[in-house]
């Protein structure tokens, strides 16, 4: 690719508000990330025809219903992350089952997944012994160093 047909791709990222886009064409491969944007879909509101609501005497405040949790933010879980920059593969091949499941508890060198990078295949192996308690990227999605694989439950 050649410079103009990145700066044509920078702006067609910035003018459609994507946080991301990738193209590859033959060999090249570009990726370009938007600082600031953000991946979340908000729905838009949609009015609904109907008569306008008559306004009342405020009611008492109810407390709100405790928002669920995040498990994810359990301080006490750990991260497995890319150690490499490549494209991840939760089994060894695709009509094969995959390395493990939420909920499986794994020992030091399990193997967890693949990352496939230049063309070879890295088996990412379990630091800890735990319990998987999310899978956090999906197979066969391109994952950068330091990006978050899995969140794994330390056995005490």
């Amino acid at each position: 690719m050649t410079n103009e047909e990145i700066q044509q791709l920078i702006r067609l990222a910035q003018d459609s508000r994507v946080a991301e886009l990738e193209v590859q064409r033959g060999e090249n491969r570009v990726r370009i990330r938007l600082a600031g944007a953000t991946t979340d879909v908000v729905p838009a509101a949609i009015a609904v025809p109907g008569p306008v609501p008559v306004a009342s005497a405020p009611a008492a405040h109810a407390p709100e219903p405790a928002a669920p949790a995040d498990p994810l933010a359990d301080p006490s879980l750990v991260m497995i992350k890319s150690p490499i920059v490549g494209t991840f593969y939760d089994a060894p091949s695709p009509d094969a089952a995959p390395f493990i499941k939420v909920g499986d508890t794994v020992t030091v060198g399990k193997v967890l997944c693949i990352i496939e990078s230049m063309k070879l295949m890295n088996e990412i192996e379990s630091e800890y012994a735990g319990t998987i308690v999310a899978k956090l990227v999906s197979n066969t999605k391109p994952v950068e160093y330091g990006e978050a694989l899995f969140a794994l439950k330390p056995n005490k």
